[in-house]
Protein backbone atom coordinates (compact mmCIF):
# COMPACT_ATOMS: atom_id res chain seq x y z
CA UNK A 1 0.00 0.00 0.00
CA UNK A 2 0.95 3.86 -0.66
CA UNK A 3 1.87 6.69 2.08
CA UNK A 4 -0.39 8.75 2.82
CA UNK A 5 1.27 12.58 3.08
CA UNK A 6 0.03 16.11 3.64
CA UNK A 7 2.47 18.53 4.22
CA UNK A 8 5.39 17.44 6.93
CA UNK A 9 2.76 14.31 7.99
CA UNK A 10 3.06 10.94 6.71
CA UNK A 11 0.51 7.98 7.28
CA UNK A 12 1.81 4.64 5.81
CA UNK A 13 -1.34 2.77 4.58
CA UNK A 14 0.02 -0.65 5.18
CA UNK A 15 1.04 0.29 8.83
CA UNK A 16 -2.56 1.42 9.69
CA UNK A 17 -3.93 -0.99 8.10
CA UNK A 18 -2.36 -3.66 10.24
CA UNK A 19 -3.10 -2.10 13.60
CA UNK A 20 -6.78 -2.30 13.01
CA UNK A 21 -6.71 -5.76 12.32
CA UNK A 22 -9.43 -5.90 9.69
CA UNK A 23 -8.43 -8.11 7.50
CA UNK A 24 -8.82 -10.56 10.47
CA UNK A 25 -12.43 -10.37 10.32
CA UNK A 26 -12.41 -10.16 6.14
CA UNK A 27 -10.49 -13.65 6.19
CA UNK A 28 -12.72 -15.21 8.92
CA UNK A 29 -15.81 -14.04 6.09
CA UNK A 30 -14.15 -15.72 3.30
CA UNK A 31 -13.08 -18.82 5.36
CA UNK A 32 -17.08 -19.37 6.99
CA UNK A 33 -18.93 -18.28 4.54
CA UNK A 34 -18.79 -19.80 1.00
CA UNK A 35 -19.85 -17.79 -2.01
CA UNK A 36 -21.80 -14.36 -1.33
CA UNK A 37 -18.88 -12.50 -3.76
CA UNK A 38 -20.89 -9.45 -3.94
CA UNK A 39 -21.16 -9.50 -0.30
CA UNK A 40 -17.96 -9.86 0.40
CA UNK A 41 -17.03 -7.08 -1.97
CA UNK A 42 -19.34 -4.52 -0.94
CA UNK A 43 -17.95 -5.15 3.00
CA UNK A 44 -14.94 -4.85 1.47
CA UNK A 45 -15.87 -1.32 -0.15
CA UNK A 46 -17.51 -0.14 3.05
CA UNK A 47 -13.90 -1.27 5.38
CA UNK A 48 -11.86 0.94 2.56
CA UNK A 49 -14.08 3.45 3.07
CA UNK A 50 -14.03 3.85 6.63
CA UNK A 51 -10.27 3.46 6.73
CA UNK A 52 -9.49 5.66 4.43
CA UNK A 53 -12.34 8.54 6.30
CA UNK A 54 -10.14 7.83 9.36
CA UNK A 55 -6.88 8.32 8.05
CA UNK A 56 -8.09 11.57 6.56
CA UNK A 57 -9.36 12.62 10.32
CA UNK A 58 -5.90 12.11 11.00
CA UNK A 59 -4.43 14.10 8.94
CA UNK A 60 -7.28 17.15 9.99
CA UNK A 61 -8.67 16.59 5.98
CA UNK A 62 -12.34 17.25 5.41
CA UNK A 63 -14.24 14.14 6.22
CA UNK A 64 -17.74 13.29 4.83
CA UNK A 65 -18.30 11.16 7.58
CA UNK A 66 -19.39 8.06 5.84
CA UNK A 67 -23.23 6.74 6.83
CA UNK A 68 -22.97 3.87 8.87
CA UNK A 69 -26.26 2.66 8.86
CA UNK A 70 -27.29 -0.13 6.53
CA UNK A 71 -29.31 -2.66 4.42
CA UNK A 72 -29.32 -6.13 4.39
CA UNK A 73 -31.86 -7.56 2.02
CA UNK A 74 -32.32 -11.54 0.36
CA UNK A 75 -34.03 -14.49 1.49
CA UNK A 76 -33.94 -16.51 4.64
CA UNK A 77 -30.52 -18.13 5.37
CA UNK A 78 -28.02 -16.30 2.83
CA UNK A 79 -25.85 -14.89 5.56
CA UNK A 80 -27.01 -11.79 6.42
CA UNK A 81 -27.06 -11.73 10.78
CA UNK A 82 -23.15 -13.56 10.26
CA UNK A 83 -22.51 -10.55 8.06
CA UNK A 84 -23.67 -8.34 10.75
CA UNK A 85 -21.86 -9.82 13.43
CA UNK A 86 -18.31 -9.13 11.13
CA UNK A 87 -19.70 -5.70 10.57
CA UNK A 88 -19.66 -5.33 13.87
CA UNK A 89 -16.32 -6.11 14.47
CA UNK A 90 -15.02 -4.06 11.73
CA UNK A 91 -16.74 -0.80 12.84
CA UNK A 92 -15.57 -1.60 16.05
CA UNK A 93 -11.44 -2.30 15.16
CA UNK A 94 -11.97 1.28 13.34
CA UNK A 95 -13.18 2.90 16.35
CA UNK A 96 -16.31 3.92 14.43
CA UNK A 97 -18.45 1.91 17.30
CA UNK A 98 -17.34 1.70 21.25
CA UNK A 99 -17.98 -1.88 22.50
CA UNK A 100 -18.70 -3.71 19.16
CA UNK A 101 -21.69 -6.13 20.31
CA UNK A 102 -24.22 -7.25 18.26
CA UNK A 103 -27.97 -6.95 19.25
CA UNK A 104 -30.60 -8.91 16.89
CA UNK A 105 -33.86 -7.64 17.21
CA UNK A 106 -37.69 -7.99 15.64
CA UNK A 107 -40.65 -5.86 15.59
CA UNK A 108 -42.00 -7.85 18.91
CA UNK A 109 -39.03 -6.29 20.65
CA UNK A 110 -40.13 -2.62 19.50
CA UNK A 111 -43.41 -2.05 19.45
CA UNK A 112 -45.90 -2.43 22.07
CA UNK A 113 -49.72 -3.65 22.39
CA UNK A 114 -51.27 -0.14 23.53
CA UNK A 115 -50.78 3.45 24.12
CA UNK A 116 -47.57 4.08 25.78
CA UNK A 117 -45.82 0.88 25.79
CA UNK A 118 -43.74 1.30 22.77
CA UNK A 119 -41.76 4.19 23.58
CA UNK A 120 -40.35 2.51 26.90
CA UNK A 121 -39.81 -0.93 24.86
CA UNK A 122 -37.71 1.14 22.05
CA UNK A 123 -36.07 3.08 24.25
CA UNK A 124 -35.11 0.27 26.15
CA UNK A 125 -33.48 -1.89 23.16
CA UNK A 126 -32.02 1.15 21.90
CA UNK A 127 -29.88 1.40 25.30
CA UNK A 128 -29.03 -2.08 25.29
CA UNK A 129 -27.81 -1.39 21.87
CA UNK A 130 -25.61 1.65 22.73
CA UNK A 131 -22.36 1.10 21.98
CA UNK A 132 -22.58 -1.50 19.26
CA UNK A 133 -25.00 -2.42 16.29
CA UNK A 134 -28.90 -2.72 16.40
CA UNK A 135 -30.01 -5.55 13.68
CA UNK A 136 -33.98 -5.29 13.27
CA UNK A 137 -34.85 -8.24 11.07
CA UNK A 138 -37.87 -8.25 8.82
CA UNK A 139 -37.86 -4.61 9.46
CA UNK A 140 -40.66 -4.11 7.18
CA UNK A 141 -42.84 -5.62 9.68
CA UNK A 142 -42.49 -2.03 11.94
CA UNK A 143 -44.69 -0.52 8.88
CA UNK A 144 -48.62 -1.64 8.96
CA UNK A 145 -50.22 1.06 6.58
CA UNK A 146 -53.52 -0.71 6.68
CA UNK A 147 -54.20 -1.02 10.46
CA UNK A 148 -54.52 2.78 12.54
CA UNK A 149 -53.72 1.69 15.67
CA UNK A 150 -50.57 0.29 14.80
CA UNK A 151 -47.87 1.24 17.20
CA UNK A 152 -44.78 1.27 14.60
CA UNK A 153 -44.59 3.85 13.06
CA UNK A 154 -43.66 5.54 16.76
CA UNK A 155 -40.92 2.93 17.15
CA UNK A 156 -39.65 4.29 13.91
CA UNK A 157 -39.94 7.92 14.53
CA UNK A 158 -37.97 7.11 17.96
CA UNK A 159 -34.95 5.13 15.21
CA UNK A 160 -35.36 8.19 13.38
CA UNK A 161 -34.01 10.33 16.11
CA UNK A 162 -31.66 8.32 17.66
CA UNK A 163 -30.11 7.63 14.35
CA UNK A 164 -29.75 10.88 13.25
CA UNK A 165 -28.98 12.53 16.62
CA UNK A 166 -26.50 9.67 17.84
CA UNK A 167 -24.88 8.80 14.58
CA UNK A 168 -21.56 8.54 17.27
CA UNK A 169 -23.35 5.87 19.60
CA UNK A 170 -24.88 3.15 17.45
CA UNK A 171 -25.27 2.41 14.00
CA UNK A 172 -28.77 0.39 12.69
CA UNK A 173 -28.99 -2.53 9.95
CA UNK A 174 -32.42 -3.24 8.95
CA UNK A 175 -32.66 -7.00 7.06
CA UNK A 176 -35.40 -8.43 5.21
CA UNK A 177 -36.58 -9.72 1.66
CA UNK A 178 -35.63 -7.32 -1.08
CA UNK A 179 -39.07 -6.58 -2.42
CA UNK A 180 -40.41 -5.52 0.95
CA UNK A 181 -37.64 -3.71 2.02
CA UNK A 182 -37.81 -1.76 -1.11
CA UNK A 183 -41.56 -0.93 -0.13
CA UNK A 184 -40.06 -0.21 3.62
CA UNK A 185 -38.26 3.00 2.47
CA UNK A 186 -40.16 4.04 -0.21
CA UNK A 187 -42.76 4.31 2.92
CA UNK A 188 -40.31 6.63 4.81
CA UNK A 189 -38.22 8.97 2.91
CA UNK A 190 -36.43 9.99 5.70
CA UNK A 191 -35.72 6.52 6.97
CA UNK A 192 -34.37 5.74 3.26
CA UNK A 193 -32.29 8.97 3.39
CA UNK A 194 -30.12 7.93 6.85
CA UNK A 195 -29.29 4.14 5.43
CA UNK A 196 -26.68 4.71 2.81
CA UNK A 197 -25.27 1.46 2.75
CA UNK A 198 -27.46 -1.35 0.77
CA UNK A 199 -25.41 -4.92 0.62
CA UNK A 200 -28.29 -7.61 -1.19
CA UNK A 201 -27.57 -11.05 -0.76
CA UNK A 202 -27.93 -13.69 -3.41
CA UNK A 203 -29.67 -16.70 -2.97
CA UNK A 204 -26.80 -20.04 -2.96
CA UNK A 205 -27.20 -22.19 -5.80
CA UNK A 206 -27.79 -25.39 -5.64
CA UNK A 207 -23.65 -26.68 -5.59
CA UNK A 208 -23.01 -23.77 -2.80
CA UNK A 209 -25.54 -25.20 -0.86
CA UNK A 210 -23.43 -28.64 -1.03
CA UNK A 211 -20.24 -27.48 0.22
CA UNK A 212 -22.34 -25.98 3.12
CA UNK A 213 -23.63 -29.14 3.74
CA UNK A 214 -20.15 -30.68 3.85
CA UNK A 215 -18.67 -27.55 6.19
CA UNK A 216 -21.86 -28.04 8.30
CA UNK A 217 -20.72 -31.90 8.66
CA UNK A 218 -16.74 -31.69 8.81
CA UNK A 219 -17.68 -28.94 12.02
CA UNK A 220 -20.12 -31.97 13.58
CA UNK A 221 -17.72 -34.68 12.64
CA UNK A 222 -19.30 -36.47 9.99
CA UNK A 223 -18.76 -37.11 6.69
CA UNK A 224 -20.41 -38.19 3.40
CA UNK A 225 -20.54 -41.52 2.14
CA UNK A 226 -18.96 -41.74 -1.56
CA UNK A 227 -21.76 -41.32 -3.45
CA UNK A 228 -24.31 -39.40 -1.01
CA UNK A 229 -22.71 -35.92 -1.63
CA UNK A 230 -24.60 -36.53 -5.32
CA UNK A 231 -27.61 -37.07 -3.67
CA UNK A 232 -27.41 -34.40 -1.25
CA UNK A 233 -27.16 -31.90 -4.76
CA UNK A 234 -30.35 -33.32 -5.97
CA UNK A 235 -31.87 -32.64 -2.75
CA UNK A 236 -30.60 -28.82 -2.81
CA UNK A 237 -32.16 -28.60 -6.32
CA UNK A 238 -35.57 -30.06 -5.25
CA UNK A 239 -35.83 -28.26 -2.03
CA UNK A 240 -35.08 -24.75 -3.82
CA UNK A 241 -38.40 -24.94 -6.13
CA UNK A 242 -39.98 -25.71 -2.93
CA UNK A 243 -41.93 -23.20 -0.31
CA UNK A 244 -40.53 -21.93 2.12
CA UNK A 245 -36.84 -22.86 0.61
CA UNK A 246 -34.54 -21.01 3.45
CA UNK A 247 -31.33 -21.64 1.84
CA UNK A 248 -28.23 -22.80 4.56
CA UNK A 249 -30.96 -22.95 7.28
CA UNK A 250 -33.01 -25.75 5.02
CA UNK A 251 -29.91 -27.41 4.21
CA UNK A 252 -28.71 -27.71 7.75
CA UNK A 253 -32.14 -28.96 8.76
CA UNK A 254 -32.21 -31.56 6.23
CA UNK A 255 -28.57 -32.32 7.81
CA UNK A 256 -30.17 -32.47 11.25
CA UNK A 257 -32.69 -34.99 9.42
CA UNK A 258 -30.40 -36.98 8.02
CA UNK A 259 -27.97 -37.50 11.35
CA UNK A 260 -31.58 -38.78 13.00
CA UNK A 261 -32.00 -41.41 10.12
CA UNK A 262 -28.14 -42.38 10.38
CA UNK A 263 -28.67 -42.98 14.19
CA UNK A 264 -32.00 -45.09 13.74
CA UNK A 265 -30.23 -47.15 11.07
CA UNK A 266 -27.49 -47.76 13.43
CA UNK A 267 -29.70 -48.94 15.94
CA UNK A 268 -31.70 -51.06 13.70
CA UNK A 269 -28.61 -52.65 13.04
CA UNK A 270 -29.23 -54.60 16.14
CA UNK A 271 -25.73 -56.55 17.77
CA UNK A 272 -23.44 -55.21 14.82
CA UNK A 273 -20.31 -54.00 16.05
CA UNK A 274 -19.57 -50.61 15.23
CA UNK A 275 -17.03 -48.81 13.70
CA UNK A 276 -15.50 -45.62 13.57
CA UNK A 277 -16.64 -45.05 9.88
CA UNK A 278 -20.11 -46.32 10.53
CA UNK A 279 -20.80 -43.45 13.05
CA UNK A 280 -19.56 -40.45 11.04
CA UNK A 281 -20.48 -41.96 7.66
CA UNK A 282 -24.31 -40.03 5.97
CA UNK A 283 -25.22 -42.54 3.46
CA UNK A 284 -27.03 -41.81 0.68
CA UNK A 285 -30.23 -43.56 2.03
CA UNK A 286 -30.17 -41.71 5.08
CA UNK A 287 -30.82 -38.98 2.58
CA UNK A 288 -33.10 -40.31 0.30
CA UNK A 289 -35.69 -40.92 3.09
CA UNK A 290 -36.72 -37.26 3.23
CA UNK A 291 -40.50 -36.86 1.77
CA UNK A 292 -38.90 -34.67 -0.93
CA UNK A 293 -37.49 -38.21 -2.66
CA UNK A 294 -40.53 -40.72 -1.04
CA UNK A 295 -43.38 -38.24 -1.62
CA UNK A 296 -45.44 -39.16 -5.07
CA UNK A 297 -46.42 -36.27 -7.71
Amino acid sequence: MDTIYTNNTLVNLQEEYDKTKIQEIIDELEKELIGLKPVKTRIKEIAALLLIDRLRNKLELVSGSPGLHMSFTGSPGTGKTTVAMKMADILYRLCYIKKGHLLTVTRDDLVGQYIGHTAPKTKEVLKQAMGGVLFIDEAYYLYKPDNERDYGAEAIEILLQVMENQREDLVVIFAGYKEKMDRFYESNPGLSSRVTNHVDFPDYTAEELLKIAKLMLEEQQYKFAPNADTVLLDYAERRMKQPHFANARSIRNAIDRARMRQANRIFASGDKVLTKGDLITIQSEDILKSRLFTQTN
